[in-house]
């Protein structure tokens, strides 16, 4: 399962990613079996990530992990994982849990791509853009990108 995603500057997700982690110092880890759980909030610290009012809670565990960042560039690569959160900033709040046998993403700057093997996940997202609410693959958002998605294929209209 392939996608690649061009988002538009204008979407107030991008421009809070880029206001976040413009100055965002490099590092890179490699790591074998993870687990790891937490909670954050944070707001208006001039200090990369923390600058734009967040919190949320979160626990994942795995088996393989690479991820390496720099500014507004990401690269992540993660064997059999799973995960669960709930994160809530400006813009919206959202709950998701997944697990994939195996995943892997970049992003730079507005341009994003992910590859997933098989997976299951459910999530629901309420932003400013529209709301959103998937299980196994199947679901439905609506808003600036209005879609119908089952079994992991998708159908949409985006309008930003």
């Amino acid at each position: 399962n392939f996608s690649l995603k061009i988002a538009e500057v204008i979407k107030g997700k991008n421009v809070l990613y880029i206001i976040d982690y413009y100055d965002r110092p490099g590092k890179a880890s490699a790591e074998g079996p993870y687990a790891e759980a937490g909670a954050y909030a944070c707001a208006f610290e001039d200090k990369p990530g923390n600058r734009v009012p967040k919190a949320g809670v979160f626990a994942e565990a795995g088996v393989g992990r690479a991820r390496a960042e720099w500014r507004v560039c990401e690269a992540e690569a993660k064997g059999p994982n799973a995960s669960a959160g709930v994160h809530a900033d400006i813009l919206g709040v959202e709950a998701e849990a997944a697990a994939s046998l195996g995943q892997a993403q970049a992003q730079f700057c507005i341009l994003e791509a992910e590859v997933k093997g098989p997976n299951a996940s459910a999530g629901a997202y309420a932003t400013v853009f529209g709301v959103e609410a998937k299980v196994l693959g199947c679901g439905l958002s609506l808003g600036g990108k209005t879609s119908v998605s089952l079994l992991g294929s998708e159908l949409s209209i985006n309008l930003w």
